[in-house]
């Protein structure tokens, strides 16, 4: 995927701070069937980082964000992922891969350095 046919998307969460040892523990091994459900519904280059407070921000490259959210509604283990993480945060409205603050960019190191050479 190139830079101009990706959309970048980081977004925010909140990991309640007494389920912030479990959240870790989660994610350090996911589900063998989540991970090949997110790469096939386009969630490319997905990192979550989280500080010890709980603030979560994660950040993933798509093609379509709507359609890569959609994919990943329709699969049956995404159900179940989305219905075991949904009590960790605080003030969710929704799943919290549909519920989350997503981030406005501002900068990007790559698109700069490309309208450079334009």
């Amino acid at each position: 995927m190139s830079a101009s046919d990706r959309q970048r998307v980081c977004f925010q969460l909140q990991v309640k701070p007494e389920r912030l040892a479990e959240y870790r523990v989660r994610h350090a091994s996911v589900w063998p069937e989540m991970l090949r459900a997110l790469k096939s519904a386009d969630w490319n280059n997905y990192s979550i980082f989280v500080r010890d407070d709980g603030l979560l921000i994660g950040y993933f490259e798509t093609r379509d964000l709507a359609a890569a959210q959609s994919a990943m509604a329709a699969t049956e283990v995404n159900a179940r992922w989305q219905e075991e993480m949904a009590d960790f945060f605080d003030d969710l409205e929704g799943a919290p891969d549909e519920g989350f603050l997503q981030l406005t960019p501002i900068f990007n190191l790559e698109d700069q350095l490309e309208s450079l050479e334009s």
